[in-house]
């Protein structure tokens, strides 16, 4: 993939026609961008997928279902925007298998938002495909959407090459001066060599030209195109106009639109070149149907868009009518603002949330009404929201005056406001935003304000210490003052009511209700929509109260959902959650693979959420180099972003990985940040028995106590394997008399009852270091060499290099890691293998990780060289299943 950038004129569709024409054996797809107020929904991926969708049967049904949809082919559920990505990918890939394709995508700066954030997800996830797509747009800043992608910077045309243009255009001889002089102001331009001089006469020419910046050339190669329309008949110019306003360049709507003007389709003739009308409507230049349409007066505008909408059908272009009829309002008209709000559903419908925030940005500014004008900007703000337009939301909402509102609209505008701030950056700006809101609307919906509230806890949890106003106190504050729950209470208000308990009363009264609460997110009464919106806090509750196996049902249920409903932006947090589990619980290599999911989701949507799976997983594998970048790297990322709660995980990460690697010193350091940090929930108490450990190593025994009598608190009440056996553990570390024995091995007997087989040898690397330091070497072998065992079966390097020193010191024999063949494999590779080795396709290994099915296919040769095996069967003995594999 390509972006060709350059300033108009400079000669980007002639180089993209070039490359056309010098294609030989490739198929050709193209797309062109049209300057124009009115966004229609992947309008551009319209004209570039249009010759392939004799292709669409090949897709798998839920990419084909999405692009249907959104290309307008068929009825259907609002499609995710990265599923229709994924299907015009696939669909590219298909067509390509056929014949190389080679995509062009001209004036990209005037694409579609939808078009344009489909394109830019292909574009970064080409690999293996026989495609290759160039795009030519203008300025850097004109299409973020492609920001990143490789750049070919077209300049202007050398001195000695625009002389000779400059010569063919000016007929004679001209003073050398004067030719210098004309060079150097034309810069290299060949549009401006082309056009500016061809109405001048040799002896104007001088005089013409006056030394200006670079960046206004194109507005004087659209002036130089203004004085020949100048020169145009009247009729030859609406003409012109009625071209220019209609976006999708339809000789058939251009025709029957000049002739409901009395305007002769002779006229055509008349337009000096300017304009060419055969299967498509096209101008000599872009800029000239901006000069065109920038030229004309108001009413001439309104009324070559009357024309327009009065003969675009009322049913295939309803949207199009309806903007037609907005341009060709003089003022506000209710009837107008109405069809632009169909207009706008039916974009929604169709995924195009960009053009639907469009739409209703437009009926807003026909309203005259003032209870429906603020219905509509608040309508609209949340479509620009829902559409990434953030800023177009922000716009809207400051043109809204709060205290002229009633209690409900300005609720919404509070409420608005709070999820633009937490969409943007899950920060510490939100909360507070979110609490006001809730606040605001407990006398006005009270559903809705526990609902906000719940997602003003949500939004405190990400942000931690760093919260500042509307932290996990303040909202539990406000719950436990507002609104009661419904009577049965829904599974998000047990999840509301206990969370506000664990800051107001304590755990005590806490625990039981978050116990209901994730009883309820496991059960099957829960709906999805509370999964999806609220699953990954329920998994929270879940660890707050030891309850593994809740955690890892809800965690895998939510990831589930998300992907069955092309949730994106809820499944990276859900895979996180669901990353973290299976790794407490042992299993690495299904670890790795959810890890290798979210980052490929992340890739996709550019998601800020932090590594959260990946921490975990470091920390338990220890290795310290790529772990302590992490570290780093989220630590520096989470404190800028305001997400307190990524620190304060990156600090536990480094209390494990320092114990592992026998540094206690530094471990005490960043155990006691975790363990003291804000909000004092799992990760805390997860951080207090790492505290124990390395404490105790450091001498500072009054420490342990202390961090022991917390984890205690934590542990109070609960009769939770994981809980009870890290607490004897930690009361075994302290203990120096006989009575520690009994300790380890309840707190051995406890996690074996667990699936936490980290926690496990941990507990038997720990007692056996404690038996060696008594001098009972035959009875710490036996522990560290169980220890050895399990934490090198496992993968928890630093830790199982540990336990062999440990064992060695003691007159055993352990052998030293061996990396097994596997471990060869990329984390996407393994992530291929592994789907594949569970029996599904390409196409659908291609859905899970938005890669196409030849990108899969690629990769698994390399999978199969590096394994050396030659099929898909061998992956079951290549990759032979973990115990707990959860993905």
């Amino acid at each position: 993939m390509l972006i060709v950038r350059g300033e108009a004129g400079v000669g980007k569709t002639a180089l993209l026609e070039y490359c056309a024409g010098r294609a030989s054996g490739f198929h050709v797809a193209r797309a062109t961008g049209v300057e124009s107020e009115m966004e229609l929904p992947f309008a551009g991926l319209h004209q570039l997928c249009a010759p392939m969708l004799e292709r669409l049967g090949s897709l798998p049904d839920a990419q084909r279902g999405a692009l249907s949809v959104a290309l307008g082919l068929a009825p259907g559920a609002t499609p995710d925007r990265f599923l229709v990505a994924l299907a015009t990918l696939s669909l590219l890939a298909e067509a390509g298998a056929e014949r190389p394709l080679l995509c062009f995508i001209d004036d990209a700066q005037w694409l579609d938002a939808a078009s344009a954030q489909a394109l830019g997800f292909v574009a970064r996830r080409l690999l293996a495909e026989s495609v290759a797509i160039v795009f030519a747009v203008r300025a850097p800043s004109d299409t973020h959407e492609l920001a990143g992608l490789p750049e070919l910077e077209l300049g202007p045309l050398p001195d000695e090459a625009a002389r000779a243009l400059l010569a063919k255009v000016i007929p004679g001889r001209l003073d050398e001066r004067v030719l210098g002089r004309l060079v150097t102001e034309m810069r290299g331009n060949p549009l401006a060599i082309l056009e500016l001089p061809r109405a001048l006469a040799p002896t104007q020419l001088p005089a013409t030209f006056g030394l200006q910046g670079a960046n206004e050339l194109p507005g004087r190669i659209e002036e130089s195109f203004l004085r020949r329309l100048e020169a145009l008949p009247d009729d030859a110019r609406m003409l012109l106009l009625v071209a220019a306003a209609e976006p999708i360049d339809d000789p058939l709507l251009v025709w029957s639109a000049i002739d409901r003007l009395g305007i002769a389709q002779s006229t055509a003739d008349e337009t000096e070149g300017l304009l060419q009308v055969g299967e498509r409507v096209a101008f000599l230049h872009p800029l000239v149907r901006s000069a065109v349409y920038r030229s004309a007066s108001a009413a001439e505008r309104r009324a070559v868009h009357l024309a327009l909408a009065e003969v675009t059908d009322a049913g295939s272009g309803a949207d199009r009518r309806a903007w037609h009829l907005a341009a060709a309002a003089a003022g506000p008209d209710e009837q107008v603002a109405a069809e632009l709000e169909r207009s706008a559903g039916r974009a929604q419908a169709r995924g195009g949330l960009a053009a639907g925030a469009a739409f209703l940005r437009r009926s807003v500014a026909l309203t005259r009404d003032p209870v429906r004008r603020v219905d509509r900007v608040l309508a609209a703000a949340e479509a620009c929201l829902h559409a990434g337009r953030f800023d177009a939301a922000v716009e809207l909402l400051a043109a809204v005056e709060p205290d002229e509102l009633d209690e409900l609209p300005r609720a919404r505008v509070q409420l608005l406001h709070a999820e633009l701030a937490y969409a943007q950056d899950r920060g510490s700006e939100a909360p507070a935003l979110l609490l006001r809101a809730g606040r605001t609307l407990e006398r006005l919906d009270a559903r809705l304000a526990r609902d906000t509230y719940l997602d003003a806890w949500g939004a405190a949890l990400f942000a931690g210490r760093l919260a500042g106003a509307g932290d996990l106190h303040d909202v539990s504050r406000a719950v436990v003052a507002g609104p009661a729950a419904d009577d049965p209470p829904r599974p998000r208000d047990l999840l509301l009511d206990g969370f506000a308990l664990v800051f107001t009363s304590g755990r005590p009264e806490a625990g039981p209700v978050l116990q209901q609460a994730t009883a309820a997110f496991a059960g099957p009464d829960v709906s999805v929509e509370e999964v999806l919106r609220w699953g990954w806090l329920a998994t929270a509750a879940a660890v707050y109260g030891w309850d593994y196996d809740s955690c890892l049902a809800v965690s895998s249920r939510a990831a589930q959902l998300a992907r069955d409903a092309g949730a994106l932006e809820v499944l990276v947090v859900a895979v996180n959650v669901l990353a973290q589990a299976v790794a407490l619980g042992g299993d690495f290599p299904a670890a790795t693979f959810l890890i290798a999911e979210a980052d490929s989701i992340t890739e996709a949507t550019g998601a800020r959420v932090a590594p959260y799976g990946a921490l975990v997983l470091g920390a338990l594998r220890g290795r310290e180099a790529e772990t302590s970048r992490l570290i780093a790297a989220t630590i520096r990322d989470a404190t800028l972003g305001g997400q307190g709660t990524a620190v304060q995980y990156a600090q536990w990460a480094r209390a494990v990985l320092m114990n592992s690697l026998s540094r206690y010193d530094e471990a005490v350091v960043a155990a006691t940040t975790a363990s003291e940090d804000t909000p004092e929930l799992f990760v805390s108490m997860w951080s207090l028995s790492e505290l124990v450990e390395a404490a105790i190593r450091t001498g500072d025994t009054p420490r342990a106590a202390r961090a022991l009598a917390q984890l205690e608190v934590h542990a109070r009440g609960s009769d939770a394997g994981w809980a009870l056996g890290l607490i004897a553990r930690a009361r075994a570390a302290l203990d120096e008399e006989d009575s520690a024995e009994a300790l380890f091995r309840e707190a051995i007997d406890q996690l074996r009852r667990t699936p936490l087989r980290p926690e496990l040898a941990r507990s038997h690397l720990l007692y056996g270091e404690w038996l060696r330091r008594r001098g009972r070497r035959v009875d710490a072998r036996e522990q560290l060499r169980a220890a050895h065992e399990q934490l090198t079966a496992l993968g928890m390097e630093s830790f199982a290099e540990r336990a062999r020193r440990e064992l060695v010191a003691t007159g055993g024999k352990a052998r030293r890691r061996t990396i097994e063949t596997r471990d060869d494999l990329t984390a996407q590779e393994e992530q291929i293998a592994r789907l594949a080795r569970d029996g599904l396709s390409n196409p659908e290994i291609g859905a899970r990780l938005f890669l196409s099915p030849r990108t899969v296919e690629w990769h698994l040769k390399k999978v199969f060289t590096k394994l050396g095996i030659s099929s898909r069967m061998a992956l079951h003995d290549a990759l032979p299943r973990e115990g707990r594999e959860a993905a």
